[in-house]
């Protein structure tokens, strides 16, 4: 299993089949366009950072603000409705939180969540492994607000995303102020990729921070 940071929301999910989440184009925003090619793309909202399926290469199977359970090419997903915001999505609207199981592996990406989540969606997403959770506040969720999330959540990976880095053109909160709020022990820089199996996830939370 391989897992990729193309910027912003967008990784790449490599095992059986490789699962693309949020593609942005790249020039919208400052970063380099993601170069990836893909079975499945999932689309969390139709905003423009994290929409841009015309550049991902193949012919993937495209699934947008999906609600419900399907079967995806192998892939068990979920989708679950969720707000852009903290005012039931008054202020941007919904987003869909896509849950899904490949080789073994469940994986929970959080798109834009704008607020904490109630009891019911916090159950849904217990026994996740790896969540992918926005972390730079202004459009989402800030760093206080994902910790509490993921304390919650329990995985055994938290991967921080959608955050301020160098080029990028969105006035967000950088990384930093996340990783103040949890262990300096947790935290592991695995670089642009990190290649692992199942055996391999921690017993412990631990805070997989990648790098473009």
């Amino acid at each position: 299993m391989m897992i990729r940071w193309h910027g912003h929301a967008c990784f790449e999910i490599a095992g059986s089949k490789t699962v693309v989440t949020d593609p942005h184009d790249g020039k919208s925003i400052g970063i380099p366009t993601p170069n990836v090619r893909a079975d499945i793309v999932l689309v969390t909202h139709e905003h423009f950072d994290h929409n841009a399926v015309r550049v991902v290469k193949g012919e993937p199977r495209v699934i947008r603000e999906f609600t419900g359970k399907k079967n995806v090419e192998g892939i068990e997903l979920a989708g679950i409705e969720e707000y852009h915001d903290e005012v039931k999505g008054a202020k941007r609207g919904t987003i869909s939180v896509y849950k899904f199981k490949m080789d073994g592996i469940t994986f929970t990406h959080m798109g834009d969540i704008g607020h904490i989540p109630d009891g019911n969606v916090i159950e849904k997403l217990k026994g996740t492994d790896i969540l992918f959770i926005p972390v730079g506040n202004v459009f989402t969720v800030g760093a206080r607000d994902a910790r509490k999330i993921a304390e919650m959540i329990n995985p055994g990976v938290v991967v921080p995303m959608h955050y301020r880095i160098g080029g990028l053109s969105l006035s967000i909160k950088p990384v930093t102020e996340f990783l103040r709020q949890v262990p300096k022990e947790a935290v592991v820089k695995v670089g642009n990729s990190i290649d692992f199996e199942r055996d391999d996830l921690p017993e412990t939370t631990e805070i997989w921070v990648f790098s473009l």
